[in-house]
């Protein structure tokens, strides 16, 4: 008999289980998070000069671009097109003191809280009409501000949280039934994360958790485990120019305190603009007259697609697609799901009662040109519980 295959055991990822999940944009007041949001969702949300415009956090979905799903839309011609979607959420700009109340910063802190991912927005331009809150324009401060802000939240709520089960995990004594003995081990997690975040002063997101703690430290939903993206907001010479002399020293913070997480420039006053124009021809004109008014090494794009997806796959988030004359659709589920689960989002019986998936790749498709040539060419797939 052939050697079975040696079981892969998925860890857990953090934050909160499923595919609906939320990007949050976080920062200082009056770095352009509203602008921002306005464009990359094409809403008419309010963008003003002032600290705390933004109260209530709104909410928009994005569509996520991809060159495959367009594809597909033109191969079937379908009569219903959904592609996939980032949830994106406007959060009010929070203050140095916002952990302690300053700025109505109890109330923000909260919205940071209930979303899943972080967009935090940075701003790296000089604009003497627009008042930096802090009084003058350094990234790099404004970052560790927004992070200690974070991390004392996550320290408040870890410290409370262990004050709270300390008396009754001391009283169980030594031994005890199978309830007591996962209170001691949950009890004994929580000083563990206590310690990470209030004395090592490191964000959860980057300890390296056993399946089992992530387990048990999802169900606090603390703010250092989400994902960050960074965006740093230019004005519109710097971004078409590609020079800023921020630019180094963000992407060195990063690296030093953060390494792996994603930095990405883009322009608030160029985005806004292009989100404005109601033609393909308008935007072309007015990006080629960027080039021509600048004179930079590349051509000026907008960079709003990429942030879209950065997004997505900081949430850990993928996609399959089904496609056939009546709708092309793109299926978000979370990276690390088997086929029984992605079968579920399209309807839960699926996944109960799931037997086998029929599937194909997509350069496949575009290579062979039909389902039919795909299934000829022996490329056509049957996965399931019985093979």
């Amino acid at each position: 008999m052939p050697p079975k295959k040696a079981q892969v055991v998925e860890k857990p990822l953090l934050g909160r289980p499923g595919n609906n999940l939320k990007m949050g944009i976080v920062g200082l007041p009056n770095v352009g998070k509203s602008s921002f949001f306005n464009s990359i969702t094409n809403s008419s949300m309010p963008s003003e000069n002032f600290p705390f415009c933004t109260i209530d956090p709104a909410e928009s979905r994005v569509a996520v671009p991809d060159a495959r799903f367009d594809w597909l839309v033109d191969f079937h011609k379908p009569k219903s097109v959904i592609p996939a979607y980032l949830t994106v959420i406007d959060i009010a700009g929070l203050v140095k003191g916002a952990a302690e109340g300053q700025g109505l910063g109890n109330a923000f802190l909260s919205h940071i809280k209930a979303v899943d991912g972080i967009f935090h927005l940075t701003r790296a331009f000089d604009d003497a009409d627009i008042v930096h809150v802090e009084g003058d324009i350094d990234p790099v401060r404004d970052l560790q501000i927004i992070h200690e802000e974070l991390r004392l939240k996550d320290a408040e709520f870890m410290n409370k949280l262990v004050e709270a089960n300390r008396k009754d995990v001391l009283r169980l004594g030594k031994g005890g039934n199978a309830q007591d003995k996962e209170k001691k081990e949950n009890f004994e997690v929580m000083l563990k994360v206590q310690k990470w975040i209030c004395e090592d002063k490191k964000d959860l997101r980057e300890g390296n958790w056993t399946a089992k703690e992530v387990e048990i430290i999802n169900t606090w939903f603390l703010i250092t485990a989400k994902p960050v993206v960074y965006l740093v907001n230019l004005s519109e010479k710097d971004y078409a120019r590609k020079k800023n002399k921020w630019l180094p020293k963000i992407k060195a913070w990063i690296d030093e305190n953060h390494p792996g997480d994603v930095m990405i420039p883009f322009s608030g006053i160029i985005e806004s603009r292009l989100s404005e124009m109601e033609t393909a021809e308008e935007k072309e004109e007015y990006l080629k007259g960027l080039k021509a008014k600048y004179d930079p090494p590349t051509p000026v794009n907008s960079v709003l697609p990429k942030i879209v997806v950065s997004g997505y796959q900081a949430l850990s988030l993928q996609y399959f697609f089904t496609g056939g004359p009546d709708e092309v659709r793109a299926w978000t589920i979370r990276k690390g799901y088997k086929a029984p689960q992605a079968a579920g989002t399209i309807h839960s019986d699926f996944e109960k009662a799931f037997i086998m998936a029929e599937v194909m790749t997509f350069d496949d498709l575009k290579a062979a040109g039909s389902e039919a040539a795909v299934k000829a060419a022996g490329k056509y797939m049957s996965k399931g519980k019985h093979l």
